[in-house]
């Protein structure tokens, strides 16, 4: 049973999500909240956490960054989705930056947003919508890199390569499609990029390449 949580400050969008994932048997939802504060308040409350976290951006009192930010600290095997209508540069940098797993738009189906939370879960995926999966290549591919002191902390080409397929939400296999490698590659791979980032997964991953314009 996948766990989750509806942060959005109108209520016509809560129910809207409420429709399209309750019929779901795997999924639980385990309460909603109406912006940022209100989540971390009923976080302390929760008998159970939940798994993943659709949030919205623009909300009063708390806004979606901040809490992701706030929450990545507090409860870090929660796995945050911005859910919005926003495409903007801006709120896709900060999203990532903030701790988001993923970036959605709300005008997703049911069956896409149900399958991307259980990437999520079940593979570590990174769920983006296509639309904002090409924004941020084209942030990712304008950034300047950083000069980094130490030579064993730069990336290949190839590890670049594949950051940038885990950017866009490709699994192991789907990258090693891609670049006609093997799965047990791409592992070795993504690995050594952990390594040299000084990170434990592909959010921080994600994170780092943004801040450094490794790409």
């Amino acid at each position: 049973m996948i766990k989750l949580a509806l942060v959005d400050d109108k209520r016509i969008n809560i129910q809207s999500l409420i429709d399209r994932i309750r019929h779901s048997p795997d999924f639980q939802i385990v309460f909603t909240a109406s912006d940022g504060e209100d989540f971390l308040e009923k976080c302390k409350l929760a008998k159970d956490l939940p798994d993943v976290v659709f949030m919205d951006i623009d909300m009063p009192v708390m806004n979606g960054i901040e809490a992701v930010s706030i929450a990545s600290e507090l409860y870090p095997s929660i796995k945050f989705i911005m859910l919005t209508v926003f495409d903007d540069d801006d709120k896709i940098f900060e999203a990532i930056k903030s701790g988001a797993v993923g970036y959605l738009l709300k005008e997703e189906s049911a069956d896409k947003l149900i399958q991307h939370v259980r990437d999520v879960v079940e593979f570590g995926v990174v769920p983006m919508s296509p639309r904002i999966a090409r924004k941020t290549l084209q942030l990712l591919s304008r950034a300047h890199v950083e000069v980094v002191k130490n030579k064993e902390d730069v990336l290949s080409e190839r590890e670049v390569d594949i950051l940038r397929h885990l950017i866009n939400g490709l699994d192991y296999r789907q990258i090693s499609e891609r670049l006609f490698i093997s799965p047990n590659t791409v592992r070795t791979h993504i690995s050594n990029i952990y390594k040299k980032l000084h990170v434990n997964n592909k959010a921080q991953a994600i994170k780092i390449a943004y801040k450094k314009g490794i790409v």
